[in-house]
């Protein structure tokens, strides 16, 4: 059985800064008809880092997400600009967030985090051979504290279930895996 969905018509319900949401109506592999809600992303993804000190800490972020009403733990994070590169966003975003600049960008994959309904790709990348520069460059609507966990003990949170976020989790057990953790 081929099982490509085919576009029937497409119907645009809002176009915002960093969303656009449509509804489509789809003929479906046995041929029957349904309807599909998409969340597209309007800088196409973004891009997480899991930066790891040399003496085995992970330089976490700590933020409120509005959708959860809470803060939660992540690796930096943030998205791709028109024209920028993953690993030069993910180098941006080290320097934005955490005050670090690195040369030493290891990709460990691409993610996509919600696929019922969304066409964003994050790109996750591991850095190491850090330097520091001592200050945050946040956008003015940008708020979160830098937290350094040791590695081991971020792996155990992802385990038992602290550490929430998905492109956080996928990240550290890929790099746990890469250095055979």
């Amino acid at each position: 059985m081929i099982l490509e969905e085919k576009t029937i018509k497409r119907n645009d319900v809002f176009d915002g800064k960093i969303i656009s949401v449509h509804v489509d109506d789809v003929i479906l592999p046995d041929g029957s008809i349904s309807f599909r809600e998409i969340v597209d992303h309007q800088s196409g993804g973004g891009v997480c880092v899991a930066p790891l000190t040399e003496n085995g800490e992970l330089i976490m972020v700590r933020q409120f997400r509005y959708p959860y009403g809470r803060e939660l733990l992540e690796v930096p994070a943030g998205k791709l600009e028109k024209g920028e590169s993953p690993v030069d966003t993910g180098r941006r975003e080290l320097f934005e967030e955490i005050g670090c600049k690195t040369e030493n960008m290891i990709f460990l994959g691409e993610i996509y985090p919600t696929v019922a309904y969304c066409s964003e790709t994050i790109y996750a990348f591991a850095a190491a051979q850090l330097s520091y520069t001592g200050e945050q460059h946040l956008d003015s609507t940008e708020f979160l504290n830098v937290v350094r966990v040791p590695f081991e003990k971020a792996v155990e949170m992802v385990e038992n279930g602290e550490i929430k976020d998905s492109k956080t989790q996928i990240t550290i057990l890929k790099l746990a895996r890469l250095l055979n953790k």
